[in-house]
């Protein structure tokens, strides 16, 4: 079964692409758009500027233990693609999750009741 949580569609990426706002920081770029569900809606990419598969999957597994980390901490029913910049080379997961925890507040898409 697929999960309900992760973006796929083409014309989910064009929207969020071509409609939605972004920020950037040093290990990561975030791409946001409001859906219409409940739930967010996530993609982690890490282009070939990123390294080789063994360098895109390492960061990609980064970002995502970071997300892992913030998950609870954001607002809900948004469409999020999180995006390596190839910065994010031989770096800490802490790195990864503090340039990360930094995009997400200029994004405004942290709860206001959350610390942090």
């Amino acid at each position: 079964m697929l999960k309900p949580n992760v973006l796929r569609r083409k014309s989910d990426f064009s929207a969020l692409y071509n409609k939605g706002k972004s920020v950037g920081d040093r290990y990561v770029v975030l791409f946001y758009r409001r859906n219409q569900l409940d739930f967010n809606r996530i993609a982690f990419l890490a282009s070939k500027k990123v390294g080789n598969s063994v360098e895109r999957n390492r960061a990609r597994r980064l970002m995502k233990e970071s997300y892992r980390h913030l998950e609870g901490e954001l607002l809900q029913g948004f469409d999020v693609i999180i995006i390596a910049r190839n910065t994010i080379q031989g770096t800490k997961c802490q790195d990864v999750e503090k340039s990360l925890r930094s995009a997400i507040a200029r994004a405004g898409l942290k709860t206001k009741g959350k610390a942090g």
